[in-house]
């Protein structure tokens, strides 16, 4: 069974790490299976914020070769591999067409000789190999594309995690396993110094409102956007994040939607654009790239993005005619890139990631700039090299580097899939789900909906989610809040109008099966109804340009 507490009262650590995104649960992961005691600290929920607006991509590097920047190449290729060997229940192969077209930065035979050129770099890679894809081909296969009077393009392979939210889970529970202390919606309200170094942190209690003390010998901020706001517990400093606004949206299949992802250019401004098939039929468009300089707390897409996604996606495909009212809700946040003052291109700015060891009365202190689902653990092993340091302890090698996610199934995906579809006493739609979604995990859901008639109803009709679900999700994966339930642990929310149709009766049935109290859960649904307007919803439209009020 899985299991991960998101409540306790440390006192005392190795390390703590401040944040619960990608980056946060690399590292507390790494730690705690190098025998540390670490205890991770996030404001909100487990991959509640930056993490949760990705393109959800595990990308093996292509487009660092334009730059030959090798090694990150290679550590993008190695990464991927592990990933689809380590979590083959979350991570897919994603075969991805890139048109090429007279009027793209890059000609077809550059970008031909890229695909060939990585193909040779990765050799032994999981995947097939790239491949040119022909006029006769294209035409077979991307009708739709070539009729917008694309001849021919490339094949690439890749890899992707459609519900990065179970991705960041499972990181939580099998750092959780191995002793880490996960704390969610508990604010850092400060940090403790002594002996002239950082000594831990102060922080405000969940249940109590207290604030409390934890101390430790290292403190990584790997807060993302909010990294400059740990700094500043600190007193004045150099700011170190210049965030950039991205934006998706999501509609359902239409007129010549592709079974392949699209890596495209905008024909505004040669930005690079996907078409992406996403979770249960939908599909991601995406994303923008913009300065921004607005509250982090509360991002939102706009008109103008929506018009400027709408125009790439009807230029690429001209019979999809997609319009703002097939925008079913879209996603927005902020990316944590390094701040490098005003830039008239966001596109420029690195996405390499930056790990800075303080001095002087910041000793003690280590911050985490940028990062990327790709190279979370690659990240996560380097921050832990440091802290081995720090510490004075001996340097392992990491265990992450053939550890299975706790998910992952003993036998091959598509076997393991039909095994539990076949034998279960479910619809097969929910079973099937429950396979796609928790992997090996499935089997703590199913015996949970044995338990009782009830917990095995279906809960959502669209997705085909049960009950037991979200049950399991308060007793067994720390969940808080109705938000924490149905978007980051059963992902219902993903459906096609954010799960507010389902979020009273989920509401209800945590009251009777998970022991929330009947006032919580009523004012769970108006938090819950607030919160996801950030994601614009059509279910709560009233204005014809598909923005939420």
């Amino acid at each position: 069974m899985s299991t991960v507490s998101t409540y306790a009262a440390p006192t005392t650590a190795d390390v703590v790490v401040i944040g619960a995104g990608i980056n946060g649960l690399a590292i507390t992961r790494e730690i705690a299976r190098r025998g540390l005691h670490v205890v991770m600290i996030d404001q909100d929920d487990i991959a509640a914020r930056t993490s949760a607006i990705s393109t959800r991509l595990i990308h093996g590097g292509l487009k660092y070769l334009e730059r030959l920047e090798v090694p990150l190449v290679f550590e993008s290729i190695r990464e991927r591999n592990i990933l689809l060997r380590t979590a083959p229940h979350l991570v897919k192969p994603y075969p991805m067409l890139i048109p090429f077209s007279k009027s793209a930065s890059r000609p077809g035979w550059l970008l031909s000789c890229g695909l060939v050129l990585h193909d040779v770099l990765s050799i032994g890679k999981r995947l097939p190999l790239n491949r040119i894809v022909f006029s006769s081909r294209l035409k077979r296969e991307w009708p739709s594309v070539a009729a917008g009077g694309v001849k021919w393009g490339g094949l690439f392979q890749d890899a992707h995690v459609p519900v990065t939210e179970r991705f960041a889970i499972e990181l939580a529970i099998d750092a959780s396993r191995h002793g880490a202390t996960v704390l969610t919606h508990t604010p850092v309200t400060g940090l403790l110094h002594e002996s002239g170094r950082v000594a831990g942190v102060r922080y405000r209690d969940r249940l109590s409102g207290e604030e409390r003390e934890v101390r430790a010998s290292v403190v990584v901020n790997s807060a993302g956007p909010w990294v400059d706001a740990v700094l500043d517990l600190e007193g004045g400093h150099p700011r170190k994040i210049g965030p950039t606004k991205g934006s998706h949206f999501v509609v359902d299949r239409f007129e010549g939607a592709p079974e392949t992802c699209i890596f495209f250019e905008s024909p505004d401004d040669q930005r690079p654009m996907f078409v992406l098939p996403w979770w249960d039929g939908k599909y991601m468009i995406g994303t923008t790239d913009l300065p921004y300089t607005g509250s982090i707390d509360d991002v939102v897409i706009d008109a103008d993005e929506i018009d400027y996604l709408l125009r790439a996606v009807n230029g690429l495909l001209p019979g999809a005619g997609l319009t703002p009212d097939d925008v079913l809700w879209s996603y927005s946040g902020v990316r944590p890139l390094p701040f490098v003052g005003d830039v008239d291109n966001p596109a420029s700015v690195s996405r390499d990631s930056e790990i800075i060891s303080h001095d002087g009365d910041s000793a003690g202190l280590v911050t985490v700039i940028g990062g990327k689902y790709t190279t979370h653990r690659a990240l996560g092993e380097e921050v832990l090299h440091r802290i081995e340091k720090t510490l004075g302890v001996e340097h392992r090698a990491s265990s992450t580097r053939r550890a299975p996610f706790p998910g992952a199934p003993a036998m091959p995906m598509v076997r393991f899939r039909k095994a539990f579809v076949d034998r279960s006493v479910l619809p097969v739609r929910s079973a099937a789900r429950l396979a796609d979604l928790y992997g090996s995990l499935a089997h703590g859901i199913e015996m949970l909906a044995a338990s009782d008639p009830a917990l095995a109803e279906v809960i959502d009709d669209e997705t085909g989610a049960i009950a037991a679900e979200l049950v399991h999700a308060v007793r067994n994966e720390g969940a808080v809040t109705l938000e924490d339930v149905l978007l980051r642990r059963s992902a219902i929310a993903l459906n096609s109008d954010v799960a507010l149709s389902c979020a009273p009766r989920a509401a209800d049935l945590l009251v009777t099966h998970a022991g929330w109290d009947a006032e919580y859960a009523l004012g769970e649904v108006r938090r819950y109804r607030e919160s996801v307007r950030r994601f614009a919803p059509r279910a709560l439209q009233t204005s014809p340009r598909g923005m939420a009020p």
